[in-house]
């Protein structure tokens, strides 16, 4: 196992994530799998250190871009990404029920680390996304009305709460084209939309704005805490937006703030 990952440092050519992954795999398949005590603990075993990067940050003018290449959903989602700080998959996770027009915000159920959260809902997508969720009741209606119309329910909601997967407040915000069959009830279900088809969308308007980054989904969040930074708002109200456990994980973001490298101004400018 250690002439394995030394080969796979020293001639494999992986970084540090990769290479983590081989020692966690190794470690489940001999403990898991084939039930073998290893000689040493799993402790003990090397593991790479992931170097601490800088994301990828777009200006305000880059988002503009982007947004203007996009439409329907798509759009929708990288508003909300943009707007309210949210990873992908918890926008697309969203329920009817955990957006709130009224109080102008978002309600994150069990993101990164399993940790609700509360985030504002941009009024630049609260008229187009109740239009959009217009039209998605009356096709849920119209599924009801035919026997269908019925999501997953997280944990153990689908017992405790019978006949709700069928109701409006727990239909997806986003809801996939395409139903389902459902392997343990045999019914048909609606999930909601694949990431990978928001993720192609966005990479596809960056090409089409000419923005020369490496810009994903994930940039929009990244562009998300930077502009609220540079705006002056307090790092620890843009960690609890973000949903951070620790403050440092945030602090990555004032190493990208509008202000040059570190925030400093350049001696050249002084000339």
């Amino acid at each position: 196992m250690r002439a394995f990952l030394a080969h796979l440092a020293d001639h494999g050519r992986v970084s540090a994530a990769p290479y983590n992954q081989a020692v966690a795999a190794l470690l489940f398949l001999y403990e898991a799998v084939l039930g073998r005590r290893l000689v040493v603990s799993p402790s003990d075993v090397v593991r790479a250190k992931e170097p601490l990067r800088v994301p990828v940050v777009l200006s305000r003018d880059e988002v503009r871009l982007v947004l203007a290449e996009l439409c329907g959903v798509p759009r929708l989602v990288a508003l909300l990404l943009y707007g309210s700080g949210l990873r992908l998959l918890e926008c697309l996770g969203l329920r009817v029920k955990d957006v709130d027009f009224l109080r102008g915000e978002i309600r994150v159920r069990r993101g990164k680390g399993g940790v609700d959260r509360v985030t504002p809902l941009p009024l630049a997508v609260r008229g187009p996304l109740a239009d959009h969720l217009a039209r998605c009741r009356l096709r849920h209606e119209r599924e009801v009305a035919g026997g269908r119309g019925r999501v997953s329910l997280p944990g153990v909601l689908e017992r405790k709460l019978p006949g709700a997967n069928a109701e409006w407040p727990w239909q997806w915000v986003f809801p996939a084209s395409r139903v389902h069959r459902d392997a343990a009830s045999g019914e048909e279900r609606r999930y909601h939309v694949h990431e990978s088809a928001i993720q192609r969308a966005v990479q596809t308007a960056v090409r089409r704005a000419r923005i020369p980054k490496r810009a994903t989904c994930h940039t929009l969040r990244h562009s998300f805490a930077t502009h609220l930074l540079e705006a002056g708002y307090d790092i620890r109200t843009v960690q609890e937006l973000l949903g951070h456990r620790d403050v440092r994980t945030t602090m990555i973001y004032t190493h990208v703030l509008n202000r040059g490298g570190l925030g400093v101004r350049s001696p050249a400018d002084m000339l």
